[in-house]
C-alpha cells in the first residue's frame, strides 16, 4: 500500500506527510510529490518516496501515481488553472485503479457563492463523475490567513476586511492536515464528505480584539466596502484579480459561507481544535 501526498512541498502537505509519520504509517508506505524535489529531500532522508509531480504535466502525474492505493490531491495553488489540473490527477489515479481519492475543496461547497469556490465545486463534480471512489474534505480558512499577516496588521494598528459580523470556522492548518491523515488510513471513506470548521466561530472584530489584547496595542477591525479593500490589497502588493477574490471572500464570510456547523474536524482528529487566540498569542509571541 502507499499513500501519494499531491503539492507535499506546500505548508498543508508537509503537514500531511508529518501527520501520516505520527500515525506511525511506515514512511516508505509515503509517497510525497511536488515540483521540487530539493523542497523534499529533508522527507527522503526520513525514508518517505518523493517523487516529482507537476499538476499541468499528466506524465509526471501518472508516473507519480504508479502503485498508489489512496491518493490526497491538495488543490493545487493557481487560481484558474486548477480545474484542468485536478482533471489531470483524477484521471491518472482512475487509470492506476486507486482505492480513494481524498481531495481538499471548500467549506460548504454545495451552497457557497464565493467566487474562490467555483474550481472547488468544478473539481467535485468531476470526482463524482469519474467512477473513483473519493472522500471530499471540505476546509474552511486557515488561522494563518490571519496570523501570517500580523506583522502588517500591528504596523497599520488596523485589522482591514469586508466581513461585516459574519462569522469564519477557522483551524490551523496542522488541524486540517491531521484530519486528511485520519480520513486516509481509516477504512470505508468512499462517498463520504467532511464539513470541517474550527470548533468556535470569530468575527474579525473579535480577531482584531484578541491581536489588541495579545499585543497590548490597539488594533481595530476596520470594515471596508469589498471594492475600497481589493484596492487597499492591491495596492500593499497583492495582484488585483486575487484582491478581487479574497474580498469577494470576505463578502461570502458576511453571508456565512464559511461558518462551519457539525465537529467533522474535531471528531477526525480526536481532540478539540486550535483556539483562535492561542493562535494568535503564537504569532504575537513570534513576531
Amino acid at each position: 500500500m502507499s499513500i501519494v501526498i499531491t503539492g507535499a512541498t506546500g505548508q498543508l502537505g508537509r503537514h500531511v506527510v508529518e501527520a501520516l509519520l505520527q500515525r506511525n504509517v511506515p514512511a516508505a508506505q509515503i509517497v510525497a510529490t511536488g515540483r521540487s524535489l530539493e523542497k523534499l529531500a529533508d522527507f527522503g532522508t526520513r525514508g518517505v518516496q518523493i517523487k516529482p509531480m507537476d499538476y499541468s504535466d499528466p506524465a509526471s502525474v501518472a508516473k507519480a501515481l504508479q502503485g498508489a492505493s489512496k491518493v490526497l490531491l491538495i488543490s493545487g495553488s493557481e487560481v484558474g488553472q486548477r480545474v484542468d489540473q485536478h482533471r489531470t490527477v483524477i484521471e491518472a489515479a482512475k487509470a492506476e485503479g486507486v482505492e480513494l481519492v481524498a481531495y481538499t475543496s471548500i467549506a460548504n461547497a454545495d451552497t457557497t457563492t464565493m467566487k474562490l469556490a467555483a474550481e472547488h465545486q468544478a473539481t467535485e463534480a468531476i470526482l463524482k463523475d469519474s467512477g473513483v471512489p473519493f472522500a471530499i474534505l471540505r476546509n474552511g480558512w486557515y488561522l494563518e490567513n490571519y496570523t501570517d499577516q500580523l506583522p502588517g496588521t500591528l504596523a497599520q494598528g488596523a485589522l482591514a476586511g469586508s466581513a461585516g459580523e459574519g462569522k469564519v470556522s477557522a483551524a490551523s492548518r496542522a488541524d486540517y492536515a491531521e484530519a486528511a491523515a485520519a480520513v486516509l488510513v481509516a477504512d470505508n471513506q468512499a462517498g463520504r464528505i467532511y464539513e470541517l470548521g474550527g470548533d468556535h466561530a470569530f468575527t474579525l472584530a473579535e480577531l482584531a480584539q484578541e491581536i489588541s489584547t495579545a499585543a497590548s496595542k490597539p488594533v481595530a477591525y476596520q470594515d471596508l466596502p469589498a471594492e475600497e479593500y481589493a484596492g487597499l490589497l492591491a495596492g500593499f502588493g497583492v495582484p488585483q484579480p486575487f484582491a478581487e477574490i479574497l474580498a469577494d471572500s470576505d463578502l461570502g464570510i458576511a453571508r456565512g459561507d464559511l461558518l462551519v456547523s457539525g465537529s467533522d474536524l474535531r471528531t477526525l482528529i480526536g481532540r478539540p481544535t486550535t483556539p483562535m487566540p492561542d493562535a494568535v498569542r503564537s504569532a504575537v509571541a513570534a513576531a
